[in-house]
């Protein structure tokens, strides 16, 4: 059985065609939504979430489910749901696939690192997990250009050829083909300043600020396989933040496992907290102060607190 994940951004056709073309068996379709943009990008894209979830049931028989993506910019948010719902498709015996060819950007990258995080920590799922892309076989912006850029000219001749018919000023006209001047002056120049933008920018404009920053960092590393003990420093770390050496981290530790803090302990400690680190694992940051290290998560640490938050680590055994 296949669950195919589709975060639904402006596609349609590379979403749903090439399962169709190449005729995948799909049991089962997760459509993701999220607000991207203005009111109308928001209904033009339910709109195709809608009809995408019609077509997935009639064209290829598909149980299809649309999830809301409650904030297209929170990767980290969007990276727990990814590995939730991997996770919960493959408990039920399920083949995931997941499409990152349409939505924002953040929200690609973490169901693609979630994904692959996943196929790390279930090696005898590693078959059964998929992500995949579907190249357009050609982009509309450009050709919306074009054809509006014609309109424009076509505009602009039937407005000079209307006041040379009138013999100029005095004679101005009040319409041209039947509609008023002044709204054909106006879509004539709404147009000229939208190619002008189109021909100067591009297909966006500006750089959107989200959470106080114009840049979203995507973390590019997946999840290892993590021991018991590495576990327990890890909920630590995410409880508490960060603390001003390992000593610190090791007392805490021994203190909520009930073992004496030793030279013993505190050498385990520092042990499992460099293989966690930098040149590890890249689950802890180490910053050094004095003769000390600060010791705390890593984004991709904490990604994985996260993902794992569920988990009790009061029931490992080390």
């Amino acid at each position: 059985m296949q669950t195919h994940v589709v975060p639904v951004g402006f596609d349609y056709d590379r979403l749903i065609a090439p399962l169709v073309r190449d005729q995948f068996d799909v049991d089962r379709v997760v459509l993701l939504e999220g607000a991207v943009g203005s009111e109308a990008n928001v209904e033009y894209s339910r709109n195709l979430s809608q009809k995408l979830e019609t077509d997935f049931r009639n064209l290829l028989g598909a149980e299809t489910e649309r999830v809301p993506v409650d904030d297209v910019y929170d990767y980290d948010a969007a990276f727990e749901q990814a590995y939730d719902l991997i996770n919960e498709e493959l408990d039920a015996g399920r083949e995931v696939w997941v499409n990152v060819s349409s939505m924002p950007r953040p929200v690609s990258f973490a169901f693609a690192t979630a994904a692959h995080s996943v196929t790390l920590e279930r090696q005898a799922d590693r078959d059964r997990i998929h992500t995949y892309y579907t190249a357009p076989e050609k982009y509309l912006e450009t050709e919306l250009a074009e054809e509006l850029r014609a309109d424009r000219d076509l505009l602009r001749d039937l407005l000079e050829g209307a006041e040379g018919v009138a013999g100029g000023p005095a004679g101005e006209p009040d319409t041209v083909a039947g509609v008023d001047v002044d709204r054909v002056r106006e879509r004539l120049d709404t147009a000229t300043d939208l190619l002008a933008e189109f021909d100067e920018r591009g297909t966006t404009i500006g750089a959107k600020e989200v959470d106080g920053r114009h840049i979203i960092e995507l973390p590019v590393a997946s999840f290892s396989n993590v021991k018991p003990f590495e576990e327990v420093i890890l909920f630590k770390l995410g409880e508490a933040g960060e603390f001003e050496s390992v000593s610190e981290l090791a007392k805490a530790l021994a203190g909520e496992l009930n073992e004496e803090y030793t030279d013993s302990f505190r050498s385990k400690v520092i042990y499992n907290v460099d293989r966690l680190g930098p040149g590890g694992k890249g689950y802890v940051e180490r910053e050094s102060h004095g003769k000390s290290y600060r010791t705390r998560l890593s984004r991709i640490g904490e990604l994985w607190v996260r993902a794992h938050a569920a988990e009790d680590a009061s029931d490992y055994e080390w």
